[in-house]
């Protein structure tokens, strides 16, 4: 079972669509997939047409209330399931400081996943927080999208550090360019700088009209647009993802 967690400190770069997109192909490859949704926003449940099964889902999770196996929903699509979000993850991070403030939490309730899923995706809610202390160390591979801007590369520098200062692992950051508009310079500079820090994949994700219209399909690119440039971009990204994390 292969834990990777989308992350980035701001919101706004592409996180969820990428996160979507994973799990999906992830699943269409034969994969056992399983998407947790623990962005308060919900937006990745929202484009699987998802709903946490009870009331207060992620707090009885963690209350132990609740087994994550009675929280799973299937989707649509075959080898895919879901951990839909509901509101109460707005406090997780109280309900995990009240629970001993221990970083394996997370990692404890997915152990006994390991016979069901080959992967498991997390959408994680921006920010530095215990949650997201918890989800790095539960992770395989923290996989973080970042805009080629000079904003994200400070960014990118904080949560890097971030990694280092709390011994999570620098190892597990994996990042990829996202929502990069080829037209300009800045960008194509950015990224050049930023490659040779090799943390980053070659294969990037271009700002395009199709990624947005998820909204409105409640879909993967690839279920709704196959054929289309945006969904040719998330299989070669996904396909140099596969390679560098199950060689």
């Amino acid at each position: 079972m292969f834990i990777a967690s989308l992350y980035n400190l701001k919101g706004g770069v592409g996180k969820t669509a990428s996160c979507v997109n994973f799990a999906f192909l992830a699943a269409r490859d034969g994969y056992r997939t399983l998407l947790w949704d623990l962005d308060p926003q919900g937006a990745s449940s929202f484009y699987f047409s998802a709903n946490a099964p009870a009331k207060s889902t992620a707090k009885k999770l963690f209350t132990h209330e609740l087994s994550l196996q009675d929280a799973i929903t299937i989707t649509h699509y075959e080898n895919l399931d879901i951990i839909a979000a509901d509101i109460s993850a707005r406090k997780l991070d109280i309900l995990l400081q009240e629970n001993s403030g221990s970083k394996k939490q997370i990692g404890s309730l997915l152990r006994p996943l390991q016979a069901h899923y080959d992967f498991i995706f997390i959408d994680c809610p921006p920010g530095f927080s215990l949650l997201a202390d918890n989800i790095f160390h539960a992770s395989d591979a923290v996989m973080m999208p970042v805009i080629p801007t000079p904003l994200s590369l400070r960014t990118y520098e904080i949560v890097k550090h971030h990694f280092e200062e709390k011994n999570i692992g620098v190892e597990k950051l994996m990042c990829f360019f996202s929502m990069v508009d080829s037209r300009k310079n800045l960008h194509h500079e950015v990224m050049q700088q930023l490659y040779k820090d090799k943390r980053f994949f070659e294969y990037y994700i271009p700002y395009l009209s199709d990624i947005e219209k998820m909204g409105t399909h409640l879909a993967p690119v690839a279920a709704f647009a196959p054929s289309s440039y945006a969904a040719t971009c998330y299989q070669a990204l996904w396909n140099e993802i596969k390679e560098g994390v199950l060689e």
